[in-house]
């Protein structure tokens, strides 16, 4: 192992700081000779060493054993059950992962062991890791809220799903670990003082759990945990059932959820049995018991995604993702496993050499192609843990520097990164090869257009022809009326200066859009919606090619117009959203709800922070490609509308966050900043939310109602060349805010936003200081503004504003009040609003304001909490309606049955409103809907307020 002169620069330093500290007096010559190729090769090792005393210490010793992977469980557990709070559990699990990565890399980049057991220990790790982080949490949170159980009694554990090169055993050095959690049973907890549902039990441990791996802290962080490949993804509930689990899959299951399934495992041993009955369960969705080779053409798609990826990221020398990469090896050996998985068991294992041989046995493919496929894996997953170990970086991407390209080939053995560079290039055309020849090009193969679409475009001038076509070629409903339509669309296109080249790609694009929309049931609806949106950006050759050219992006189209106006009038006025349709992985996966401020801040650093204009225009672009996914997801069902609001409330929150730093950029370059600042971190300055926002309840198309609020004290002032007072500060930064917020550029405006809930109404100052806030609260303000405050929550400002927030709101909220003055002010106002707002239709129900309907709903639970938070000051914690009647039931205000049946009422009246925003309509149903829901809403209502209105 001889290091080139011009890479020992990196291993002195570390060769140093161990002499210094006298650690390399244990070490033997040829452990020193291997210390300074391997620190000259891995920037990871280096510091580690150069940090880690222990380390330093312990390395000689750990390199003495062949394998370590035996004790990882049982040295962790002895650690972890030593740690007396969660600081402690986390530095251990850190230093832990850290010392044996180490060793690991060290065996990787000295070659003194197979691929196979370097993946086996990697793998062994990050199970011992996740299962002794489980078992530790367990513990400590059945201490905190008692066991659960099932209807028998019986203790029930929490299963953790290892998913893709975690479940296969084939981990690599900085790799995610995808995984789903679930339990056998629903239940309760027993031994607390007070118990709680099973679900609720295992979605904290598995918090905890994510927290303890996941979270950076001094020491790092152990893996990045990607809960995303759980059933609804991201949307769903973070721990579901078996019997959930067995619904969802049978019933909503996708292709690409059977492919992550193959490798599914369980993590510790302990857990086999207890998870052969959920993989009995799941069996039949992973592998059909028929032949079946939809297989091909869903991999098939799902590799175009990738390549479109790839080429849209730029990701060349990617040696997972390029052509010829790992991912085609693994997607070679899935088309055998979901083919034929179902008839032959020897293609249900988890591990990709394991099923080569087994493809090669059942003559699937040649001994010469599964040879090839063999060395190529072998050398690509080495070549890849290599990489990664050489900073601990998530990787796939060959080095561009000399010197990176160096320390990789000597690793890999190689003299020079030439000759590596031809190795790797072999590899990965052997593997596109076979590849290609099995599931076919990275390009989606184009279909052929059926004749009478090409027709109904080319006849588009003749009504009786096009109408004939309509009724017996393609059976569509409303033949005359849509024949008038795409009659009236084309001589509409006369009147459009298109040019030959336009229209050539139009001539081309017109049949495969009339395949599309006629591959619907609701085609009626589809065609007027899709031809308007061409309409509008027909002169825009760019988006026709677009649709033309990416089959994917067409049929999204199609069906997001065809599902709802409103995307259909969004796609039309904001074209450049036609993009977002490119990739539909993407599309239906809107942004976790944590990242909505990062990428908007992503989103945003491309433009100079002085480019007022176009930092506007991207708020309002990033809002709309944001609620496109939303509403995406919403229409495929993957989104339920709970999540559906969350997803518009934190990217609301996103955008106030990020409307705020522009305003203040502005403000304070032209006044400096006020001096109370000097000495803390934040800006003195709150957003509160009301209302929908203040409830995680907005909808499409909701206003934005806010307070602003600052802790300025009297005598402050800027310390700008141009110095003003600091409360005349914060109301300028406020109108900067409302302007930034409502000026219409060419993308609309960003939100409209009603301050009117502020201290003393219109009349009012526009941002109010804390204890100005306090006193009206205290002194003057009505009911209806305590209502108002039962729904309020801060949304954007540092901690001594949010204290003083959440103490007023509190202290006001759980006042004494006079039961029978209450209820007549609460009674007045909600009749007093019926009359204002209830705009009533003859035999339609009125989801908001009528009697059962939303608005009562709401008034009830801001009448309870106002009547009861006094004696029960719980209740005062949340400001969404679901989390408040949750609380009124474990807090005794109301049965476990009214609670229910107001949450089910709520949440189904919502979801209407929801899915009628989508098609554009008002919130109103026939009169002989909902019916059971209104009722048991009014029965509540009566029962507290004993009125006839």
């Amino acid at each position: 192992m001889q290091l080139p002169e011009s890479l020992t620069q990196f291993s002195q330093p570390v060769i140093q700081v161990m002499n210094e500290s006298q650690a390399l007096n244990h070490w033997s010559e040829s452990q020193l000779s291997q210390l300074q190729y391997v620190a000259g090769l891995s920037q990871f090792v280096g510091e580690a060493l150069s940090t880690d005393e222990a380390l330093q210490q312990q390395l000689p010793e750990m390199l003495s054993h062949d394998s370590r992977h035996e004790q990882y469980r049982e040295r962790l557990s002895a650690l972890l059950s030593e740690c007396h709070d969660e600081m402690q559990g986390h530095r251990v699990l850190r230093q832990f992962r850290n010392r044996e990565m180490v060793y690991i890399a060290w065996r990787d980049f000295t070659a003194s062991w197979a691929l196979e057991e370097s993946l086996e220990h990697l793998s062994q790790l990050a199970e011992a890791m996740i299962f002794e982080t489980y078992q530790w949490q367990y513990k400590q949170c059945c201490d905190l809220w008692g066991t659960p159980t099932n209807e028998l009694g019986e203790a029930q554990p929490m299963l953790i799903i290892g998913m893709g090169k975690l479940g296969g055993g084939e981990l690599n050095f900085s790799s995610d670990i995808d995984l789903i959690f679930t339990y056998p049973e629903n239940g309760e907890t027993q031994g607390a003082r007070r118990s709680i549902a099973n679900a609720q039990f295992f979605t904290r441990l598995g918090q905890r759990i994510i927290k303890a791996l996941d979270q950076q802290t001094f020491d790092g962080f152990c893996y990045r945990v990607d809960m995303r490949l759980r059933p609804f993804g991201d949307s769903g509930p973070l721990v579901m059932s078996y019997a959930a689990l067995e619904d969802y899959y049978q019933e909503q299951g996708r292709d690409w959820e059977r492919y992550a399934m193959i490798k599914a495992r369980v993590m510790g041993r302990e857990m086999y049995p207890e998870y052969q009955e959920l993989r009995q369960m799941l069996r039949p969705f992973v592998f059909r018991r028929y032949i079946d080779f939809s297989a091909i053409q869903s991999l098939r798609r799902m590799k175009s995604m990738i390549s479109s990826e790839v080429r849209r990221r730029g990701l060349s020398n990617n040696i997972k993702l390029g052509a010829g990469g790992i991912r085609e090896i693994e997607f070679i050996a899935q088309v055998f496993q979901l083919i034929r998985g179902g008839r032959e068991p020897s293609l249900r294992q988890r591990g990709l050499l394991n099923t080569l041989d087994a493809i090669e046995e059942l003559e699937q493919l040649t001994a010469a192609e599964t040879q090839q496929l063999r060395n190529a894996y072998k050398f690509l997953r080495r070549l890849e843990n290599l990489l990664q170990a050489m900073a601990d970086k998530q990787t796939q991407t060959l080095p561009e520097t000399d010197t990176e390209q160096l320390q990789l080939a000597i690793a890999m053995g190689y003299s020079d990164w030439l000759s590596l560079r031809q190795d790797i290039t072999q590899h990965m055309q052997n593997v596109h090869s076979v590849f290609a020849d099995l599931i076919g090009d990275d390009e989606e193969e184009q279909q052929d257009i059926a004749k009478h679409f090409v027709e109904l475009w080319d006849m588009a001038a003749k009504k009786d022809v096009i109408e004939h076509i309509l009724e017996h070629d393609i059976q569509a409903q409303e033949p005359a009326q849509m024949a008038t339509t795409i009659i009236q669309f084309k001589q509409d296109l006369a009147k459009k200066t298109l040019g030959p080249r336009g229209r050539e790609v139009l001539n081309h694009l017109m049949p495969k859009i009339f395949s599309a929309i006629y591959s619907h049931k609701d085609a009626q609806f589809g065609l007027p919606r899709v031809l308007h949106l061409l309409h509008r950006i027909v002169t825009r050759t760019t988006y026709l090619e677009l649709l033309d050219e990416h089959s994917a992006a067409l049929t999204q189209l199609v069906r997001l117009c065809t599902a709802s106006p409103m995307i259909s009038e969004q796609l039309g006025r904001y074209p450049i959203l036609l993009d977002e349709l490119i990739d539909p992985q993407q599309l239906y996966n809107p942004i976790p709800l944590e990242s909505y401020r990062t990428e908007l801040r992503d989103f945003l650093a491309r433009i100079p922070e002085d480019d007022m204009e176009q930092q506007m225009e991207a708020l309002r672009q990033f809002k709309q490609i944001c609620i496109l996914r939303i509403a995406a997801a919403d229409i495929a069902g993957v989104l339920p509308v709970m999540k559906v609001s969350d997803h518009l409330t934190y990217l609301a929150e996103a955008i106030v966050e990020s409307v705020v730093g522009q305003a203040w950029l502005q403000i304070a370059e032209k006044y400096g900043e006020p001096t109370h600042l000097k000495d803390r971190d934040g800006k003195g300055f709150a957003v509160i939310g009301y209302g929908k926002v203040g409830g995680w309840e907005l909808g499409y198309n909701s206003d934005l109602d806010i307070v602003f609020m600052h802790d300025c004290p009297v005598h402050a002032y800027t310390d700008g060349k141009k110095e003003i007072d600091g409360r005349q500060f914060y109301l300028r930064l406020a109108q900067r805010i409302i302007h930034i917020f409502s000026t219409r550029t060419a993308s609309g405006i960003l939100y409209e936003v009603d301050t009117r809930l502020r201290p003393s109404g219109a009349s009012g100052l526009l941002v109010s200081p804390t204890e100005a806030f306090d006193e009206y609260q205290h002194n003057e303000a009505w009911t209806w503004e305590h209502q108002a405050l039962v729904r309020a929550r801060m949304i954007y400002g540092d901690e001594p504003l949010q204290q003083a927030f959440a103490k007023t709101r509190h202290a006001v909220l759980t006042l004494p009040r006079e039961e029978a003055k209450l209820k007549q002010e609460v009674a007045d106002m909600r009749v007093k609003m019926r009359d204002h707002l209830g705009g009533k239709k003859a035999g339609r129900f009125m989801l908001k304001q009528d009697p059962g309907g939303i608005t009562d709903v709401e008034f009830l639970a801001q009448y309870l909490v106002l009547r009861f938070s006094h004696d029960k000051p719980k209740l005062t914690r949340w400001s969404d309606n679901v989390r408040i009647f949750e609380t009124m039931m474990s807090q005794g205000v109301l049965e476990e049955e009214q609670a229910m049946a107001l949450t089910h009422a709520y949440t189904t009246m919502r979801d209407q409103i929801h899915h009628r925003n989508l098609l554009n309509l008002d919130a109103d149903v026939a009169e002989d809907k909902l019916v059971p829901e209104r009722e048991c809403v009014q029965k509540i209502w009566h029962a507290w307020f004993d009125t006839n209105d």
